[in-house]
């Protein structure tokens, strides 16, 4: 937990350093709400079709979900949302020609209706 999304833009996919920006972005969250690391869960999906706006292309988007238990204040939602905007305004650029969209959101899991399961084949003996 948290649990984040990041959908992005096809023509993005080449330059768009996925990895790195999973990495920072788990740092970024554990210095602004205090969640750790260890606990953060990234998934990228590329997007392979999208219209925004009037639909006249040109265009390219990438929206950041974050879902964090709740609890959080709205100021602490805020400054989360915030940093998580900048860190993709620095790590991801737009395509030559075309016009980058970045935006984010970030929403409350039901504490009590959030579960989770961790296994580690480690801890049966079977090799990693």
């Amino acid at each position: 937990m948290p649990q984040i999304t990041v959908d992005y833009a096809g023509p993005l996919a080449a330059a768009f350093d996925r990895h790195a920006f999973g990495l920072e972005l788990h740092a970024v969250t554990e210095r602004t709400i205090g969640a750790s690391v260890a606990a953060c869960k990234t998934r990228f999906r590329r997007i392979e079709e999208c219209v925004i706006a009037d639909g006249t292309g040109g265009v390219d988007m990438v929206h950041i979900e974050v879902a964090v238990l709740s609890g959080r204040t709205q100021e602490a939602k805020t400054e989360l949302a915030r940093a998580v905007l900048d860190l993709a305004r620095r790590r991801v650029q737009p395509a030559p020609g075309r016009r980058l969209d970045l935006s984010v959101h970030i929403s409350d899991m039901d504490r009590q209706a959030y579960v989770a399961h961790q296994e580690d084949a480690r801890d049966e003996g079977v090799p990693a």
